[in-house]
């Protein structure tokens, strides 16, 4: 069984401690809950792994829920349950999954069933790459490597801690396998139900259970306002309609002092991605990103442009902005001064 991230939370009063420990105590509930303790699923999964009915499953799930043991995250027509994420169902999980132990034959035989319908979701997430291959590789030869991109942005929040990650269009949920080491959670949003697919499989290859993926409105995040220590929005921008107010919602939901990060393509010509890729726009200048983030009430501080490796005409430049929340955070070692940087 997997460890869950300790962001420990206030304990339960009285009544509250006895309402858990009466809503776990059936053994079809212990079970889902370490299922869900290492692995968000539907409740078809559920169906699969524990061989009971659906209206059995819902029934023990909803009292999961109402003990707070359990989340829901609603995803188009599916449903995804996951161990409690947030406040004293947290500490609760972990103290009931401790309990067990994890040889159970029981416990062994879901595991391994858990595995299965892991196997299955990436062979999903494979066949959907393959069906889309041709294209990506022709976009990916025109840019800049992978691993320069990703080095610019861990370099981009170096500095400050980050806690609390939120990566909008997080597609194969790379940025999260990216941080995932050094935060304590981190959540991706993206509208696809394919490319959470993608980012499913691969947070679970890397068992990674301290980060998760939704469906989501980039443009009306349900969220609250202060909530992450930083926000990525990697290779999404051109994709939408309206730039300035998907950098309006970001900035809502970043704490006082907190950073935003954009990666981008600089303004190019190359037409056909318009149709091949959905490309609406064909890159974004300097002043056009930092115009929005000062609209948004955050700090343009950094600046950074990544030539492609080639010089071949027609390849793409990719730049990188950094947005901070000027609002003083007090909890928190200063920061180095960044105001300004420009990197070449």
């Amino acid at each position: 069984m997997a460890t869950l991230h300790p962001r420990i939370a206030k304990a339960h009063d009285f009544d509250d401690a006895v309402a858990v420990l009466r809503a776990v105590g059936e053994p079809t509930r212990l079970r889902l809950l370490a299922l869900t303790a290492e692995a968000e699923l539907t409740v078809t999964d559920m169906v699969d792994i524990l061989g009971q009915s659906q209206p059995r499953i819902s029934r023990h799930l909803k009292l999961l829920l109402e003990a707070g043991l359990v989340e829901r995250v609603k995803e188009g027509s599916w449903a995804f349950f996951r161990a409690a994420g947030e406040g004293a169902g947290v500490r609760a999980v972990a103290a009931l999954v401790a309990l067990v132990d994890h040889s159970d034959p029981i416990l062994a035989s879901d595991r391994d069933r858990l595995a299965e319908v892991r196997a299955k979701r990436s062979d999903e997430a494979q066949a959907f790459f393959r069906r889309h291959a041709a294209d990506w590789d022709r976009l990916r030869a025109l840019h800049v490597a992978e691993e320069r991109v990703e080095k610019a942005v861990r370099d981009a929040l170096a500095g400050r801690p980050v806690r609390s990650l939120l990566d909008l269009g997080t597609g194969t949920g790379r940025m999260l396998e990216l941080f995932a080491p050094e935060i304590e959670r981190g959540l991706g949003i993206d509208a696809s139900p394919e490319m959470l697919t993608l980012a499913r499989a691969a947070l679970d290859r890397a068992g990674i259970r301290h980060c998760s993926v939704r469906t989501g409105d980039i443009y009306s995040l349900a969220l609250p306002r202060d909530a992450y220590d930083a926000v990525i929005i990697h290779q999404v921008l051109h994709f939408l309609d309206d730039g300035a107010r998907a950098i309006r919602e970001a900035a809502r939901v970043l704490r006082p002092g907190g950073r935003l990060v954009v990666v981008d393509f600089a303004p190019h010509e190359q037409e056909f991605l318009r149709e091949a890729q959905a490309h609406r726009r064909l890159g974004f200048s300097r002043d056009a990103v930092e115009g929005w983030m000062e609209a948004a009430g955050l700090e343009p501080v950094r600046f950074q442009t990544l030539e492609p490796d080639s010089r071949r005409d027609g390849d793409l430049t990719v730049s990188i902005w950094v947005g901070r929340d000027p609002r003083i955070i007090t909890d928190l070692p200063a920061a180095p001064d960044v105001s300004a940087v420009e990197v070449a």
